[in-house]
């Protein structure tokens, strides 16, 4: 009988996981090669969320493009709106005044937290800690609360414009960032509590989803997942942009360049987040919070109901679009998963020629398969959660 079962053809399944499965967010698909429960090999499907982000930029004034940024990462989409006027602003080389400077890398800061505490939540909660989910979420609806004083909508903000932003800070917003601000810290001490000597989640996440720092950089891997492999790079410090040369922070990277490591990084990010924020505010100057260049900027609705210049720079933004001058730039920011980039070409008119953007999640993600192969099934789930896959600026 043994010599029977020694005789009997065996092969691996073929498994198809998502992108209905809940750990894929609907936007991805795995079809995953098993021996039992052990990856073999898998291959990544992410063309589930595809908006023709580029294409759409070049049919649109410079003005209508903000809103299909916000779409990008929409966890934190004020990242994306100052990255794309940042390429912009290259091109037509506009001082941006100090005051919006600072506002910039505030809103962009607090973008940062939302989409951390979004990472580690959704991760806590498919390994099964929902209440974390909850605490965490708590402190992003904070946050959004702010967002929502700031621009006037949560999450698709369409906030920056060329040379500033659409309006100035409230009058109270530093009052009101200071029980935020506590809020987060402790939702931070709790949740370290909770998690990070919690033999379970240390189980689940520690060895797992592993990428050294060399195999990291050849895959052009960038912001946590890149950090987290124990190189200490980050844009804001290698080439800092708006105010981050006027402010205080570290750089925090792991060791092994595992899942736990990458948890790691995330929570100490958020802590230096909030000191960069409460740094600007005890900076930011008084002064105007857009360039006052009549030819990039929309005049103000007194001007406009008030002269006749007024109204006519107003009708030939709104009809025409901004006459960005000949040009093309490439811009880069630190977003939330990495390195966002912006090559932008511009033709003289009203819409640009060309728009390329470098999603981080796109590397990113491309390493899944060398960080999986040989691992368990179940380990899938952590290792996809940690490298915060956004589908909406994969769009490929």
């Amino acid at each position: 009988m043994q010599e029977v079962v020694r005789k009997l053809p065996t092969s691996t399944m073929t498994l198809q996981m998502g992108p209905s499965h809940p750990a894929s967010h609907g936007t991805s698909k795995f079809t995953v090669e098993l021996d039992g429960e052990t990856i073999l090999a898998i291959d990544i499907e992410f063309g589930y969320l595809h908006r023709g982000f580029e294409k759409m930029c070049e049919n649109v004034t410079w003005t209508q493009v903000v809103p299909y940024t916000d779409r990008l990462n929409y966890v934190s989409p004020l990242i994306n709106n100052v990255g794309f006027y940042m390429a912009v602003e290259k091109i037509a080389e506009v001082k941006v005044p100090e005051r919006a400077l600072y506002i910039r890398t505030i809103i962009s800061e607090m973008s940062r937290i939302c989409d951390h505490l979004t990472c580690v939540a959704a991760t806590a909660m498919e390994l099964g800690g929902l209440s974390i989910f909850f605490y965490m979420i708590k402190a992003r609806d904070r946050i959004w609360d702010l967002i929502e004083d700031i621009t006037g909508a949560r999450l698709t903000v369409s906030y920056v414009r060329i040379g500033g932003v659409m309006n100035d800070l409230p009058l109270d917003f530093a009052e009101k960032w200071k029980p935020v601000r506590s809020l987060v810290l402790a939702m931070l001490h709790d949740v370290d509590v909770m998690l990070t000597k919690n033999r379970i989640f240390i189980d689940r996440m520690r060895n797992t989803g592993i990428i050294n720092g060399e195999t990291a950089m050849a895959y052009g891997l960038t912001g946590p997942m890149l950090r987290g492999s124990g190189v200490k790079f980050d844009i804001r410090k290698a080439s800092p942009y708006l105010v981050y040369d006027r402010v205080e922070f570290d750089v925090p990277v792991g060791a092994k360049g595992d899942n736990f490591d990458r948890y790691v990084v995330r929570m100490q990010e958020i802590k230096y987040a909030v000191s960069i924020i409460d740094q600007c505010l005890a900076q930011i100057p008084d002064g105007p919070f857009i360039t006052d260049d009549p030819r990039l900027a929309l005049p103000d609705k007194g001007s406009v109901y008030g002269s006749i210049e007024g109204t006519v720079d107003h009708f030939m933004h709104i009809m025409f679009g901004i006459q960005v001058p000949k040009g093309e730039a490439y811009s880069y920011v630190e977003g939330g998963n990495g390195e966002l980039g912006f090559y932008v070409v511009s033709d003289g008119k009203g819409k640009p020629y060309r728009v390329r953007v470098r999603p981080p999640c796109f590397a990113n993600l491309s390493a899944l398969p060398t960080m999986i192969t040989g691992a368990l099934l179940a380990d899938l789930v952590p290792t996809f959660d940690s490298i915060n896959m956004i589908g909406g600026e994969i769009d490929r």
